[in-house]
């Protein structure tokens, strides 16, 4: 295949060394995408490429999202996470901000640094940002719009960088739309923030061509700013991309990367990262102490090369050639584990046809071997773990890297067609596509199982969601043979490819989200009563402070309602939540529930008011709560047992004297008769302490249980209030004394007693406690998150350095500019000299021997 290096467009920038692997020598022009162009001026100029793509893709998620917006009755609505995570985040984070409660978190489990907990969410998205203007009310109405402006807006960045290797506007165009509708980017509607980092990884791709083929100075490190704060966790994944990525260039050669431009990355890298710091710093530090993230949870042994579930491997496989499936269900091997790990490889209509065309097309080529190699980690347990730091838990999440440059590749196997080598290549690709779609379909389809009934068939397990995937990918390949074989020098091909993208993008997309879908009614219930239901409950939750338990509600029912609870599902808490369920027999992973044997819980977490739904036949699931009310189709009952927040311990237990016994309900009860303490808290307080070596009989049972509530409301706080950046109470005790409070401990947290610092101790396994002198005494807890203000002074200087360096670039290219040689080209210029002995003596003199 002829290969040569195509000159650029008028008014374009030259291109970088990388798109001379794309590039071919008759680069193909022309081609209207449907019908946009109508909109062009009146000398009918295309429209920009970039205004194309943004605009197509806009219109298609606008035919994909407001049906459903309609159907959701003005509100996009979708199932699991996605209702309540990424609903209930958006609105609870919009009334955060617009409130200034930036701090600490009183409605996200027992509390919760704010930044930390969010920013992995929504709390640095600009998309999110653009809701602030508008009511809270408005938030989950806009959050349809916002996926479509997403959809469009990860179009017209990857397009910004496939342009630079593609030769054709219209084809750079398709590669676009090709990615902004992949299957990674479906699948994770179910997780709407994922969108985020696929929209801006592209300008970090293009700033880093940029500044390798053209010299731009900046524009990399403020790409790696903006990535780093919109999303750190998938940063990590990027940073290792972006190191495999600069690494391949090399190896490949052709890319023009000196040493020079080399230094020039790794500083422009690191200057985006101090940029970033006041996001960056804070939102790493909340999950240092996550259990998720410790060294128990790195991959090793046998575990990085062979996966421990045995259908992991195939599902990671057959995601590159099927539509992807619903995160709740996956149908072709339900048991590969992995259901959430947003595993879906997928291109619309021409699925992994075009890759595998452009692969076997050419050699020697950087972004062919890019793909090979992401591919290879994709199938290795120890490739994978690569992108989340060697964790051993399932993720695909960076799948959206490589996909990028399959869709790249893809559009170019397209638009060279007709050339001999692509033609090979686009039969390879069909070939080997639908041979594994064959083997998938007849492996699942029709493997026979014995079961309790006797021999069935069938490997899957939902038949109907099968044969519906099954049949949506063979429809994609007979319109791919269709288009390539039936009129594949057409000079209608471009436009019937569209077409049919369009169709099958917007049919499957529907379709697939439809189907994950409630009815109506459950829409219409959400929206009014879930949604929309704050209004219509009037429990005391401030004054004085009082915690909710909505049992077995809608998950983060009590965030959409703003109440306190204890009930949340949240992925991102304080670790010493972590800790402290776990130590009392609860599990705690991605939400809290305490279950209804936890009766004494609910005590010492001061929780007054139940909620239970009307038509509920279960409404007494614990003792000692009476109906108060009932609003919003909930029963209310209050505890009777209810104890205000802050009170006072005079006993205390070591954690290791506990002996785990406390992971019992029954035992329990002890948590209000004794403070459980480390060995170094307790050395420190033992004088205002009864240190006790083993609990005690009498605290569990329900006289002595009843003392000890009775002496806990006697030792109570005289005050205790929220605000913006913590608490505080006021209390007289006669003698110094341990002050309790179930917030959890935070290393942000800081403490004063009259005004005077004091030590924080924690307390039972992760709440927290402090000494108060006798009489009348101020306690004031304030909270910063962690890493915070050392994160905005790295962003500061790293915005000093960065216009410092912006300064030094332009002067030492103006001075180029202007012919004044700058201080490297004087010295290079001496060196080229030649040596003082060969220069012309101007004297007749003979030289001295």
């Amino acid at each position: 295949m002829a290969r040569g290096i195509a000159l650029p467009p008028r008014g374009r920038p030259p291109r970088s060394a990388m798109a001379d692997s794309f590039l071919l020598k008759t680069p193909e022009r022309g081609g209207i995408l449907l019908q946009i162009n109508a909109v062009a001026d009146r000398e009918k100029k295309p429209l920009p490429g970039a205004l194309l793509a943004f605009l197509f893709a806009l219109l298609l998620a606008a035919v994909i999202f407001v049906p459903l917006m309609i159907w959701g009755y003005g509100c996009f609505q979708y199932m699991g996470d996605y209702n309540v995570q990424q609903i209930a985040f958006y609105k609870h984070v919009h009334e955060a901000i617009r409130s200034g409660n930036l701090f600490w978190d009183w409605y996200t489990d027992l509390g919760a640094n704010f930044i930390g907990s969010y920013s992995f969410y929504n709390l640095f998205s600009p998309f999110f940002w653009l809701t602030l203007p508008f009511p809270t009310a408005w938030v989950p109405y806009l959050m349809g719009p916002l996926l479509i402006l997403k959809t469009a807006s990860a179009a017209l960045t990857s397009y910004l960088y496939l342009r630079r290797f593609v030769t054709s506007r219209d084809w750079a165009v398709f590669g676009a739309l090709l990615y902004a509708f992949s299957g990674f980017m479906l699948f994770n509607v179910f997780f709407n923030h994922f969108h985020e980092p696929c929209v801006f990884f592209p300008l970090l791709l293009l700033a880093l061509e940029m500044l390798v083929a053209e010299n731009r100075r900046g524009f990399f490190a403020l790409m790696v700013a903006v990535n780093a704060i919109v999303n750190y966790w998938f940063f990590i994944g990027e940073v290792v991309f972006v190191m495999l990525y600069v690494l391949l260039r090399l190896l490949t050669g052709g890319w023009g990367c000196t040493a020079r431009k080399f230094l020039r990355i790794a500083f422009e890298s690191v200057l985006g990262l101090l940029i970033a710091g006041a996001a960056f710093a804070p939102s790493a530090l909340a999950v240092m102490g996550n259990p998720r993230t410790g060294w128990d949870q790195l991959i090793t042994g046998q575990f990085m090369w062979i996966w421990g579930w045995r259908q992991r491997l195939p599902s990671i496989i057959q995601s590159y050639f099927f539509p992807p499936e619903l995160p709740s269900n996956p149908v072709f091997f339900p048991e590969m584990g992995a259901k959430w790990a947003s595993l879906s490889a997928w291109l619309p209509l021409f699925s992994a046809t075009g890759t595998i065309a452009y692969c076997r097309a050419v050699r020697r080529d950087f972004p062919k071997r890019m793909i090979l190699l992401s591919l290879i980690l994709s199938l290795l347990p120890v490739g994978n773990a690569l992108f989340v730091l060697g964790n051993d838990s399932y993720y695909a999440r960076w799948f959206y890297m490589p996909l990028l440059l399959c869709a790249g590749a893809t559009a170019n196997a397209l638009q060279h067609r007709a050339e001999p080598a692509f033609a090979d290549g686009w039969k390879c690709g069909i070939g080997w596509t639908a041979g594994f779609l064959i083997v998938f379909i007849l492996a699942v389809g029709f493997s026979p199982v014995r079961g309790d009934e006797g021999i069935t068939f069938g490997l899957y397990s939902d038949e109907a969601r099968f044969w519906f995937i099954s049949a949506s990918a063979l429809i994609c390949l007979a319109l791919t043979v269709l288009l390539l074989v039936g009129m594949p020098h057409s000079k209608a091909f471009f436009r019937l490819t569209c077409i049919s993208f369009a169709v099958v993008t917007a049919g499957y997309s529907i379709a697939y989200i439809g189907s994950g879908k409630h009815d109506r009614d459950y829409d219409r219930w959400y929206l009014e009563d879930v949604v929309g239901g704050a209004s219509r409950v009037s429990v005391e939750t401030e004054e004085p402070f009082a915690r909710c338990d909505l049992y077995e509600c809608t998950d983060n029912l009590g965030m959409q309602w703003g109440l306190p609870n204890i009930q949340c599902f949240h992925s991102i808490v304080p670790p010493s939540i972590m800790k402290m369920y776990p130590a009392l027999g609860i599990k705690r992973d991605v939400s809290s529930k305490p279950g209804a044997e936890f009766r004494a819980l609910r005590d010492l977490f001061s929780v007054r008011w139940l909620f239970i739904k009307a038509d509920q036949e279960e409404q007494e699931p614990m003792r000692d709560f009476t109906y108060f009310d009932t609003e919003n189709g909930y029963h209310i009952y209050e505890n009777d047992n209810w104890l205000p927040m802050g009170f006072a311990f005079d006993t205390a237990i070591t954690e290791e004297n506990t002996n785990g016994s406390l992971q019992s309900e029954r035992m329990q009860r002890c948590l209000l008769s004794v403070l459980v303490l480390s060995d170094e808290a307790i050395e420190r307080n033992r004088d205002i302490l009864t240190v006790l070596d083993r609990l005690e009989n009498d605290f569990v049972s329900q006289k002595g249980y009843a003392a000890a509530l009775k002496r806990r409301r006697a030792m109570a706080v005289d005050s205790f209030a929220i605000d913006r950046r913590g608490f505080a109470a006021t209390c007289d005790y006669d003698d110094d004394t341990l002050v309790f409070f179930s917030v959890p401990y935070d290393a942000g947290w800081r403490a004063e007693i009259n005004g005077i610092d004091t030590r924080i101790e924690t307390a039972d396994f992760g709440l927290m406690a402090v000494r108060v002198p006798a009489g009348e005494a101020t306690i004031r807890f304030t909270y910063l998150a962690p890493g915070l203000p050392e994160g905005a002074l790295l962003t500061v200087a790293g915005l000093a350095l960065f216009a410092l360096y912006l300064l030094v670039a332009a002067i030492f290219d103006r001075r180029r500019r202007a012919g004044i040689p700058a201080r490297a080209d004087i010295a290079a210029a001496l060196d080229r000299l030649p040596p003082l002995t060969e220069l012309p003596s101007d004297s007749n003199e003979e030289e001295s021997p």
